[in-house]
């Protein structure tokens, strides 16, 4: 191992915070970071790379007469150390003062501990192979682009002038999948799917959604026309959902647009913007989520909460940076942990009722307006006429408007996917234009 991965970081976060105070940094906070990943690659069905990554870093936020400065450096030593906190207050002098910089109050300090810490790296190799006998098996079609598989292990300590301390150890099992599906002359598009777990007690193909995944790519190898332009349902998948979810926080409920005043939200708190079914909550803290965030970048620490509940937005997901400059109060965690439970309709019959529509597996398109008006293609998608699934389209587009989109649910679907990093259900909304290649789509 590495001399420098051997380093205490307690004692680097010690000697940062002794150049802060001889510095005289008004207040200030640091995060002291090292990781180890143990990362398996298999190209054309076979192991191609092993390999252990060792990583460190340290990062610098210090404010001096109400101005901004940052510095971060991955050498630990001490003359390193010297120079950031140098370049942070330097870069704070030549900054703009501004009121709203503050950092976290004093807490009481905690450490965390998630997780797989230590990686039983001859049974994750074992369930590697195994998910590519399975996939040969199962998916014969299936051409696997890239396959990376590792176990991530992070130490990590947070500190600020105030007093508060964090400290995590964290540990995980990554499986990241990049494929298509071909036969004869015919391929599909690429597709990708990504599970992440502290167990190895289970198949990884029976994990989040590799297996459904990976059937619906082999299905699309044959397209349907789609015909015309008209209104319809589309049928989120939890692989797209979350694009679709991020666009919104993004355009109504972030730091950008409620500091630019552009949110459409902006003075909705408290009001209804959605479908009563709708609940959507950020929960780092879920058990279904594997390592989640335990402190925030600006030094709280996190708490689970909901953005919409029944419909009505609760919160902002905001910094504390903007918290204090809107007056809205800060997000209880700086984590994309989206949790939305499952409603009380099966995925089955939320299919049987679509008149028509799609099924979006993935969506490609450009940033939303700042009203929330979105248009793109519909990737790895299926046409559904009259309850049932007609085959895979291509050249699809979609489009219509986040808000409205969140006001026109159809049902959630009983069934829910964990990946480790979400928990989410099918959704589907109606009123989305639809477009056929026939109709000029690209």
């Amino acid at each position: 191992m590495e001399k420098s991965i051997q380093e205490d970081i307690r004692e680097i976060a010690h000697k940062t915070g002794e150049c802060l105070r001889e510095a005289k940094a008004d207040k200030a906070q640091y995060t002291v970071t090292e990781t180890q990943t143990h990362e398996f690659n298999v190209d054309g069905g076979e192991f191609s790379l092993f390999r252990t990554l060792f990583g460190h870093s340290l990062s610098i936020t210090a404010y001096k007469d109400q101005k901004k400065g940052s510095a971060s450096t991955n050498q630990f030593d001490d003359s390193a150390i010297e120079a950031a906190v140098r370049d942070c207050l330097k870069s704070a002098q030549s900054g703009v003062a501004d009121e709203a910089y503050d950092i976290a109050p004093a807490q009481e300090s905690g450490t965390f501990r998630d997780g797989a810490y230590e990686p039983d790296i001859d049974l994750f190799f074992e369930r590697t192979r195994e998910l590519m006998r399975d996939i040969q098996e199962r998916h014969p079609k299936i051409l696997m682009e890239q396959m990376i598989v590792s176990h991530d292990q992070t130490h990590k300590i947070y500190r600020n002038t105030n007093g508060t301390e964090f400290e995590a150890f964290q540990g995980a099992y990554a499986v990241s999948l990049m494929f298509s599906a071909h036969e004869g002359d015919a391929a599909t598009s690429f597709f990708g799917s990504d599970i992440y777990t502290d167990r190895l007690d289970r198949p990884f193909i029976e994990l989040g959604s590799l297996e459904k995944d990976l059937a619906d790519t082999e299905a699309q190898l044959s397209t349907v026309p789609v015909e015309g332009k008209f209104q319809g349902v589309i049928l989120l998948t939890p692989g797209s959902l979350p694009d679709f979810l991020g666009n919104i926080i993004g355009n109504f409920a972030s730091d950008g647009c409620i500091l630019d005043k552009t949110s459409i939200w902006l003075d909705k708190l408290g009001q209804s913007v959605a479908d009563s079914r709708i609940t959507l909550s950020l929960c780092p803290g879920d058990r279904r989520i594997v390592c989640g965030e335990r402190f925030t970048r600006d030094g709280f620490r996190s708490k689970d909460y909901d953005l919409i509940k029944d419909g009505v937005l609760k919160s902002f997901c905001l910094s504390l940076y903007v918290a204090n400059k809107s007056g809205f109060a800060p997000a209880g965690n700086s984590s994309f942990a989206l949790v939305a439970e499952g409603g009380d309709t099966p995925y089955a019959d939320m299919v049987k009722s679509i008149k028509r529509g799609l099924i979006v597996g993935r969506f490609s398109g450009g940033n939303p307006s700042v009203n929330g008006d979105f248009s793109g293609v519909a990737k790895n998608s299926f046409l559904v006429e009259d309850g049932v699934v007609k085959g895979a389209v291509s050249e699809t587009m979609i489009s219509g408007n986040l808000a409205d989109l969140l006001n026109s649910l159809v049902a959630i679907s009983r069934e829910t996917v964990e990946n480790g990093s979400s928990v989410l259900p099918y959704m589907a909304f109606d009123g989305v234009v639809i477009s056929g290649k026939e109709s000029g789509a690209q």
